[in-house]
């Protein structure tokens, strides 16, 4: 093992045993985000979740569409996989590999899963381009590696970064049952498969109920829904929260969230022909974000902070956006976890506009010599409905297959007790998001610049028109200051 691979096992070492859930969502995380709870609950899954059973073993999965091609290579003795953290990729291998969730995180840590060895970077998820670029610039080792939404396009569209899947008999036919929007991310400008992702990431507004009736005279899920339905009613039912409890409750819990809902609802790609697009969509975000903001309808923690989550116990905040990843972790730490001041009270609604907060993409290295191995965890992740159901129950996940997740709500299968626990009369919260999942639509609309320009765009929105009392005009320049000083090859004019 050569310096860099020992560095990276000391980083993945150092990291899982101390990195938990934070989710994939666009925007930088903070090193005291909560991140604890979503794991326990991963690897505390109750015994009739089977998460100490061997799941099925995964050659017996559908067999893929055809043979790998000749020119990818096989027969290496180490399957290695690389993610900027420990959240899900340890409990993909556990069920394709067959062992235990509670245990296997210390497993890849200490070398005891044979024939993988897992690289756990340890940096946010808008750092995990940079940190694979690293990588693959030395040559090093490295057969399956993890793409967040907003960056993925960058190593899609780069046939030296990313196999196409064909080249391992993995074609259309393979995922027939993924969501759309997933399916799009995952295919390069060619439309060539490069990537796949095991999970569909919708989000909802989640309120707390109690808040909603004592605020609102709110009873049920579709009373909120109405309330909240597009953005004009999500402005006056927050100005509405806020004169009824003397400005003391905060509609939604920070503008992060909100970006995240309303980003959805762009209709024109950030990049055109090469050319920065700013059209009515930039506007009417600002003009929305400042009537919550200017009433006390959003409340002002930074995003991820430990502030932010807290504010979900005291009363001062009723609602957050969320993404199936998140339930598990913030949404059930902003209620106080298991027994905490407001646990048990929460429900979820679509909210304004349907949207999808993050996911990511299982991509594979042209230069692998692991073809066999690493189809093999693929199909199990994204393609095996047997594996997936299971994946579904135990993590638990909201998997990116049509049939599973049908079937599963059907059942109303109870996904794991204590992120089911927290909300109110038993809401079946991914039956809520299971139309959503199916109807997002981003065929065109994304490009690999998306990470740089969001980020540009709210932090130009936040500091200068929010903060710093500078006209929307101003803040636009800044953000055209900003993207052409992080991204030199687009015209901003």
């Amino acid at each position: 093992m050569n310096t860099l691979k020992k560095t990276l096992a000391l980083v993945a070492t150092l990291a899982m045993a101390s990195t938990a859930f934070v989710g994939c969502g666009e925007e930088e995380k903070k090193d005291d985000a909560p991140k604890t709870e979503a794991t326990k609950a991963a690897t505390e899954a109750p015994a009739d979740d089977a998460t100490d059973a061997p799941a099925a073993d995964a050659t017996e999965a559908p067999a893929a569409d055809g043979a790998i091609d000749a020119s990818v290579g096989t027969g290496g003795d180490t399957l290695t996989i690389a993610a900027w953290n420990p959240d899900d990729v340890p409990f993909l291998i556990a069920q394709w590999k067959g062992l235990d969730y509670k245990t296997v995180v210390d497993q890849l840590t200490n070398g005891e899963v044979e024939g993988v060895n897992f690289i756990n970077m340890g940096v946010q998820g808008g750092q995990a381009a940079e940190s694979y670029n690293q990588l693959l610039a030395t040559g090093e080792d490295l057969d399956v590696y993890f793409c967040e939404a907003d960056w993925a396009l960058q190593f899609i569209n780069d046939d030296s970064k990313t196999l196409a899947l064909d080249k391992l008999g993995l074609t259309d036919a393979s995922f027939p049952n993924i969501n759309a929007y997933t399916d799009e991310i995952g295919k390069d400008l060619n439309g060539v498969r490069k990537g796949v992702s095991w999970q569909a990431a919708a989000g909802g507004f989640g309120y707390n109920a109690r808040l909603a009736e004592e605020y609102l005279g709110v009873t049920s899920p579709e009373q909120m829904q109405e309330k909240v339905a597009d953005w004009d009613k999500f402005v006056a039912t927050a100005q509405e929260v806020s004169t009824k409890s003397n400005n003391s409750c905060a509609l939604a819990a920070s503008i992060g969230g909100i970006w995240q809902a309303f980003a959805c609802g762009r209709t024109t790609p950030w990049v055109v022909d090469n050319k920065l697009q700013i059209d009515d969509f930039c506007k009417d975000y600002a003009e929305t974000v400042k009537a919550l903001w200017d009433c006390g309808g959003v409340a002002k923690n930074e995003q991820w902070s430990t502030d932010w989550t807290a504010a979900g116990t005291t009363g001062n905040v009723m609602g957050y956006f969320v993404s199936t990843w998140g339930f598990g972790g913030f949404f059930k730490d902003a209620a106080g976890g298991i027994g905490g001041a407001e646990y048990g009270n929460w429900n979820l609604v679509q909210g304004p506009t349907p949207f999808y907060w993050g996911g990511t993409w299982m991509v594979v290295h042209p230069n692998t010599d692991n073809g066999e191995e690493a189809r093999d965890f693929i199909i199990s992740a994204c393609s095996d409905e047997e594996q997936m159901s299971e994946f579904a129950k135990n993590k638990p996940e909201y998997v990116n297959n049509t049939v599973v997740m049908d079937s599963l709500i059907s059942a109303n299968t109870v996904f794991n007790p204590e992120i089911s626990g927290n909300f109110k009369d038993g809401q079946n919260y991914f039956a809520e998001l299971s139309e959503t999942a199916k109807g997002i639509d981003f065929k065109g609309l994304i490009t690999e610049h998306d990470a740089t320009v969001k980020a540009d765009f709210q932090k130009a929105i936040k500091e200068q028109y929010l903060e710093g009392g500078k006209t929307y005009d101003e803040a636009i320049d800044e953000f055209k200051n900003l993207v052409a000083e992080h991204i030199t090859t687009i015209d901003v004019d």
